[in-house]
């Protein structure tokens, strides 16, 4: 009787599991292990996969302008005002390496628009071995901006102070003079006074300051009490001496300090390296940027753009400035037609 009911308990036995096996495979189980079975062969492509993702949103490398672009200020809205019944005029910044040109339309208000612009024009200073060779180029750049209809009595030629030595501008200045054109000659501090004429708005005078950053030196201006103070530092180009970083970040840095505190809100700030550091934020055709922070802009390798952001640095620092605002259509020149 015992074997019996040994014998019947294993038969119960065998028969309970049968059922469960066909319970499960007929009703999800056999799907569930499927499913299980897939998702094992997936696992480690989705691994994979997760960690190529983490790995390009962590590396800044995958998109040269992503960590500037992700760091820019907001934008910047000012509209300036319109000019009524304006006048063209176009002045030319002379320099060693080429001419940056501008035509604007100003009023009696001296509200401006700019009409055209052109940097780095170099037509004038290649193939110019003699002052006869100068005369047909200076000529022909004098007649488009005579062809775009401005009057040659609004034709301007300004030198810049960082290539009033220069060889070829002396050159260039000979040669304006026997064309009859008056060559006019500006200091650093007046660079800085025409740039601030030229990109500071009047509704800014009381809370803000200008900075322009160009090769052969830094303007850095305000307007307090009245006045405007502008002072010269180092330009982008100071690797070209050997000079180190660290003595053109203190000497900005002490420059920059010397701004009143209730001014230092806003910088509007232009120049060659500012222009780059622009086009690496810009949102269509705006005309004012707001720069991003310094550490955004590492990865400029040239020197010049390296040695320009050493200098914004030191002045952001110094300052403790948040808003970086570059105005694409200003230039010191243009600060100079207004004061006529």
């Amino acid at each position: 009787m015992k074997r019996l009911t040994v014998a019947g308990r294993l038969i119960i036995t065998v028969l309970i599991l049968g059922a469960i096996f066909v319970g499960y495979k007929y009703f999800g189980g056999q799907k569930a292990l499927n499913q299980m079975a897939e998702d094992q062969a997936q696992t480690p492509q989705t691994e994979a996969t997760t960690g190529e993702a983490e790995s390009t949103a962590s590396d800044p490398g995958t998109s040269p302008n992503s960590e500037a672009a992700t760091s820019a200020g907001s934008a910047f809205t000012y509209t300036p005002p319109v000019p009524v019944d304006g006048k063209l005029k176009g002045v030319v910044e002379l320099g060693a390496s080429g001419f940056n040109s501008f035509i604007i339309t100003v009023d009696k208000e001296k509200r401006w628009k700019l009409e055209k612009s052109e940097f780095g024009n170099s037509l004038v200073t290649e193939n110019m071995a003699t002052d006869e060779d100068v005369r047909i180029g200076l000529k022909k750049y004098i007649g488009t901006m005579l062809d775009y209809g401005v009057g040659s009595k609004d034709i301007h030629f300004v030198v810049s102070s960082g290539a009033a030595k220069a060889e070829v501008t002396t050159k260039i200045t000979r040669v304006l003079k026997s064309l009859g054109y008056v060559v006019n000659q500006v200091s650093a501090e007046q660079e800085g006074q025409l740039a601030l004429k030229s990109v500071l708005p009047a509704e800014y005078a009381d809370k803000a300051f200008v900075v322009d950053i160009g090769s052969g030196n830094t303007k850095i201006s305000w307007i307090d009490g009245g006045k405007i103070s502008a002072l010269e530092s180092y330009g982008a180009k100071y690797f070209q001496d050997g000079t180190d970083d660290s003595k053109v970040y203190q000497e900005v840095s002490d420059k920059a300090k010397q701004i009143p505190a209730n001014l230092r809100n806003t910088c509007f700030i232009i120049g060659g390296v500012p222009f780059e550091m622009a086009k690496e934020v810009r949102k269509g055709k705006e005309r004012y940027t707001t720069l991003s922070a310094p550490l955004a802009y590492s990865k400029l390798t040239n020197a010049k753009s390296k040695a320009g952001v050493n200098i914004y640095k030191a002045v952001t620092d110094a300052t403790g400035c948040q808003q970086f605002v570059f105005d694409w259509d200003a230039n010191f020149t243009i600060g100079f037609l207004l004061g006529l």
